[in-house]
């Protein structure tokens, strides 16, 4: 059941300090791709992150966003926060800015986001959305390298891109193909370049991101 009002810092603190406190491998996490923007709350969040982190240091404190507010988070990481997502269909910026269309700030702005956690020791990750034939593009491919590389990041979560193929390709502006490599292919390459880049699904918790990343904690 979705929230109908905007909860204050002591009401977030008052939630999620016992199940940091108590459940094993917890993570407090602020925003989902439905639920709207959490930056846009970021003065309650770094609030509520030093709040929390007085009662508790345990689990890991995360957010999924645009990554558009970069001051907002590096705000963030000074109160506490220990990790990021952010969700982007591209790594090439006219590709971002095609299907986002975004409004006060730029593609620029995700990188730098990006940049800041990684600087304060945070565990940084993409949502990225899969798109079979423009994923596995070369210069899609190029592009994602060079994300990795300037970003430092840690983890890529692959999404399946459910979205209708016409109106996507319509709004990418695409008419033409070109060389595919295939997303496998695509993935083994990262990780050959990469070694120390996860591949996943979920944020991690803190027992994963600073222990045994490839431990199977649903045991």
């Amino acid at each position: 059941e979705r929230l109908t009002f905007k909860p204050t810092a002591e009401e977030i603190v008052e939630f999620t300090v016992p199940h940091l406190m108590n459940a094993p491998f917890p993570i407090v996490s602020f925003g989902q791709g439905c639920e709207g923007e959490p930056l846009l709350m970021w003065e309650t969040i770094r609030e509520a992150i030093i709040e929390i982190r007085k009662h508790t240091n345990r689990g890991s404190i995360n957010i999924n966003t645009n990554g558009s507010m970069p001051k907002a988070v590096k705000a963030l990481c000074e109160a506490g926060l220990d990790s990021i997502r952010v969700s982007t269909n591209s790594a090439q910026k006219t590709w971002y800015t095609n299907y986002y269309r975004p409004n006060n700030y730029e593609f620029e702005d995700i990188i730098e986001s990006l940049k800041i956690v990684d600087g304060y020791g945070g565990w940084s990750s993409i949502n990225y959305f899969v798109f079979p034939g423009m994923t596995d593009s070369e210069a899609e491919y190029e592009a994602l390298r060079k994300l990795i590389a300037a970003t430092n990041l840690k983890m890529i979560q692959w999404r399946n891109f459910n979205i209708d193929p016409d109106w996507y390709l319509g709004r990418m502006g695409i008419v033409e193909e070109s060389d595919k490599m295939g997303i496998r292919q695509m993935m083994q390459l990262l990780r050959e370049e990469f070694p120390t880049l996860k591949f996943g699904y979920f944020n991690p918790p803190m027992e994963r991101i600073k222990g045994d990343f490839e431990k199977d904690l649903a045991k």
